[in-house]
C-alpha cells in the first residue's frame, strides 16, 4: 500500500461523486421523488458501487471500479410525467437486462452490434436539452450562472474533471453570497426505503430499455476499453454479472443503474496510482470504503443539495454533461459512420417527441435503426455490400 493508492482512490471518488451527484438529484426531481426516496436512491447507488468494486477487485486483483450510470440519470432527468414507482419498475427491468447480458452471450453480442453512431446520437439527443437548459438560467439568474460558466470554460483547459468540482464549490460560495441558498437542515444518517415498483408498459419501454442501452454502450463498454488500455485481461462476464445483480438488488430502493466506471477507472488504472500494475487493484477497497461512508450519509447529501438554488443544480449538472455530450456528438459524427442516420437519431431524440406514452430516447433509437437498415438493404440490393 502506497500513499498514491489512497490519493488516487480519493480523487476518483471526488470526480465520480461530486461531479455528477447533481444529475442524480435532477433525475429524482423529474420523477417527483420525495426527500426520503431521493436519499434512499443516493445511498443505494453508493452501496452498490462499493459492493461491485470491492467484490471484483478482491476476486480478480485488478483496479475494477464501479460508478452509477450518469447518462442513465440524464435520461431520467429529461423525462416527464413519470412517477417514482413507475421509474423503479424501469430500473428493475434495466437491472434484469444487465444481468441477462452476462448470462446470455448472444444478447451482449446483439447490443455490441448496434452501430456506435446510433447509440452515441441517441445519448447526445438526451444530453442536449439538459446542457441547453443551463442557458435558460443564465438569463434569469445571470449573477450566479455566468460566473460559473466562465470558471468552467477556463478551468476545463487544465482539467475537465476538476473543473466541475471547482464549479460546484464556487457555486455554493456564490449562492450563499448572493443570498440564494436556503439554510441547511440537520445532518442525519440514511436509511434504505423500499419503493414498490409500478409496471407501466410505456415507461418500461420508453425508460427501462434506453436506460439499459446507454448504461451498456456509454458506461460498461468504455469501461472495458479503459481496462484493456491499461493492459488488463477484462473479465467481462464476471463484471456484468456482479454489476447487473447489484443494480437489480438496489433498484427497489431507488437506484437506477450501477456499472463499470470509465473516467474514475482511468484514475485508478494508471501508473500514478501505483508503478506496479499488479498492485493497482488496492485502489479498489479504498474506493469502496469511501462509497460506503457516502452511502451512510446520503440523506445529508440530499439535505445539503436541497439548500442550493435550482439554477446551481442545473448549471453543475449541465457543465458535468458537456464533456459526455461532446464525446457522444464526436462519436456519432465519426467519418466512418453514417452521418445522416446519426443526425436523424439525434434530432428525433432531442425533439422530445412521445408516442403511446413512450419517450423520445426509444423512438430516436427505433428511427435510427430503421434508417440504418434501409441504407444497408438498399446497398445490398445494388451489390455494394456483401450479404
Amino acid at each position: 500500500m502506497r500513499a498514491s493508492v489512497v490519493i488516487s482512490a480519493v480523487v476518483a471518488v471526488l470526480v465520480g461523486f461530486g461531479g455528477s451527484v447533481a444529475i442524480i438529484l435532477a433525475a429524482a426531481k423529474a420523477v417527483d421523488a420525495s426527500a426520503a426516496e431521493t436519499s434512499s436512491w443516493v445511498s443505494a447507488l453508493c452501496f452498490a458501487i462499493a459492493a461491485i468494486t470491492g467484490i471484483l477487485c478482491l476476486r480478480h486483483r485488478m483496479p475494477i471500479v464501479a460508478a452509477w450510470s450518469t447518462p442513465g440519470a440524464a435520461i431520467i432527468a429529461a423525462s416527464t410525467g413519470i412517477t417514482i414507482e413507475a421509474a423503479v419498475g424501469a430500473f428493475v427491468l434495466a437491472g434484469v437486462l444487465l444481468t441477462l447480458t452476462a448470462a446470455i452471450r448472444p444478447l451482449g453480442q446483439l447490443i455490441e452490434k448496434i452501430p456506435t453512431a446510433i447509440a452515441s446520437a441517441m445519448l447526445a439527443g438526451v444530453l442536449f436539452d439538459f446542457v441547453v437548459a443551463v442557458w435558460g438560467y443564465a438569463q434569469t439568474d445571470w449573477m450566479l450562472v455566468l460566473p460559473l460558466l466562465a470558471t468552467f470554460l477556463v478551468l476545463r483547459l487544465f482539467s475537465p474533471s476538476w473543473a466541475v468540482i471547482v464549479v460546484l464549490v464556487v457555486g455554493v460560495v456564490l449562492a450563499h453570497a448572493l443570498g440564494m441558498a436556503k439554510p441547511v437542515g440537520g445532518f442525519e444518517m440514511s436509511s434504505l426505503l423500499w419503493i414498490t415498483p409500478s409496471w407501466e408498459p410505456a415507461v418500461l419501454i420508453g425508460l427501462g430499455i434506453p436506460l439499459y442501452l446507454v448504461t451498456m454502450a456509454s458506461q460498461n463498454l468504455p469501461g472495458f476499453a479503459v481496462l484493456r488500455a491499461a493492459e488488463y485481461q477484462v473479465p467481462s462476464r464476471s463484471i456484468l454479472t456482479v454489476a447487473g445483480l447489484a443494480s437489480l438488488a438496489t433498484s427497489v430502493f431507488g437506484a437506477h443503474a450501477s456499472n463499470l466506471a470509465a473516467i474514475s477507472a482511468s484514475i485508478c488504472t494508471g501508473p500514478d496510482a501505483h508503478p506496479d500494475k499488479d498492485k493497482r487493484w488496492m485502489c479498489g477497497p479504498v474506493y469502496a470504503l469511501y462509497y460506503v461512508g457516502l452511502g451512510f450519509f446520503g440523506a445529508s447529501v440530499v439535505t445539503l443539495f436541497a439548500s442550493f438554488p435550482e439554477a446551481l443544480i442545473i448549471t453543475v449538472a449541465g457543465v458535468a454533461l458537456t464533456g459526455p455530450l461532446v464525446g457522444a456528438l464526436s462519436s456519432a459524427m465519426d467519418a466512418s459512420g453514417d452521418r445522416f442516420v446519426a443526425v436523424t437519431t439525434f434530432v428525433v431524440t432531442a425533439s422530445g417527441i412521445t408516442a403511446f406514452g413512450i419517450g423520445a430516447a426509444f423512438w430516436g433509437l427505433v428511427v435510427g435503426l430503421i434508417a440504418h437498415g434501409l441504407r444497408i438493404g438498399f446497398e445490398r440490393a445494388r451489390g455494394d455490400v456483401a450479404p
